[in-house]
């Protein structure tokens, strides 16, 4: 066999040995270098991690170490990573208070089963800031060592965001409704004045029906005693609305599609800024809006598995 294959003789000799005792010649699990995190260890760390998630890779290099288990802080983050935990970036989610869990709770069994009707008939709005150059978004770019700080592989920036736009808008599932640009600080007196110029107007072009309903949140200038009353006197109907909420209000996405579609058109200045928001807003397709509004169940069921918690929306 050794001069038919031109191998050694004691590799041919070998492998027969090993077909004969084991019956495979392929390679065997081996156990190679022992590993230094014991069972023990490795409990202690994952008990550690489920406590307290914020727990860095060195602060459980220091634990270990006070049990004389010595290992680099790599190891310790592919252990817990063949345990299926991983190290990730929290989400960022509203603070919520034991009364704000229980409105929010409240909300969605209420509304659970109302008629999709009702949801095509509410007029949703909100007011949001848009910045120039202030896009909080994680970037990466391709590049080699030492050209880090070379003029395509950084990212400008402007101190204050360079300049910031608040608007307030508003929507149905029949498409986007008005868009109104906020000069100067907002009040009671000027929401009212918002409201009164764009409300009406964007019922009537979105054509809702007679028993159409208006959400807003529960910020001060909203819920004040003049606004309610003014609210009252125009005979706007109001969403009652659980406070930290902004998971249930699905003008938050329209508003990630405007900054989205006006960032990508590199306003120059705050006038570029206010005209390319009013531009793109306009440009939300109705359909967009009628799928937000055809899924909005799902949200509120959503709430209620949670219990009243934070959500994926």
């Amino acid at each position: 066999i050794s001069k038919a294959w031109g191998l050694q003789r004691t590799t041919v000799r070998a492998i027969i040995h090993k077909w004969r005792k084991h019956g495979t010649v392929e390679n065997l699990p081996r156990s190679g270098r022992p590993t230094k995190i014991t069972p023990r260890a490795q409990r202690q760390l994952i008990q550690e991690v489920t406590k307290d998630p914020t727990t860095t890779s060195k602060e459980l290099q220091a634990s270990l170490a006070s049990v004389k288990v010595s290992v680099h802080d790599s190891t310790i983050r592919k252990r817990l990573g063949k345990n299926g935990l991983h190290g990730r970036v929290p989400r960022r989610k509203p603070l919520l208070s034991k009364k704000n869990i229980k409105a929010r709770l409240s909300f969605a069994r209420k509304h659970l089963d109302d008629p999709q009707d009702f949801w095509d008939n509410t007029l949703w709005t909100d007011e949001t800031k848009v910045e120039l150059f202030g896009r909080c978004v994680s970037h990466y770019v391709w590049r080699k060592s030492n050209t880090a700080f070379q003029k395509k592989n950084i990212i400008p920036t402007v101190k204050y965001g360079g300049g910031s736009v608040m608007v307030w808008g508003c929507f149905a599932a029949s498409g986007p409704g008005r868009l109104a640009v906020i000069n100067g600080t907002m009040n009671s007196a000027v929401y009212q004045n918002i409201l009164k110029e764009n409300v009406r107007p964007s019922v009537c072009d979105l054509k809702l029906k007679r028993t159409w309903v208006l959400q807003q949140d529960n910020d001060p200038k909203h819920t004040s005693k003049s606004t309610s009353e003014w609210l009252k006197k125009n005979k706007m109907k109001t969403l009652e609305w659980p406070s930290q909420s902004p998971d249930l209000n699905p003008i938050e996405m329209l508003w990630h599609d405007l900054k989205k579609a006006v960032h990508a058109r590199k306003p120059s200045n705050v006038a570029d800024l206010q005209q390319f928001c009013k531009d793109e807003w306009a440009k939300i397709p109705p359909q967009r809006c009628k799928r937000l509004m055809a899924s909005y169940r799902k949200r509120l069921i959503a709430v209620v598995a949670a219990k009243g918690g934070p959500t994926s929306y």
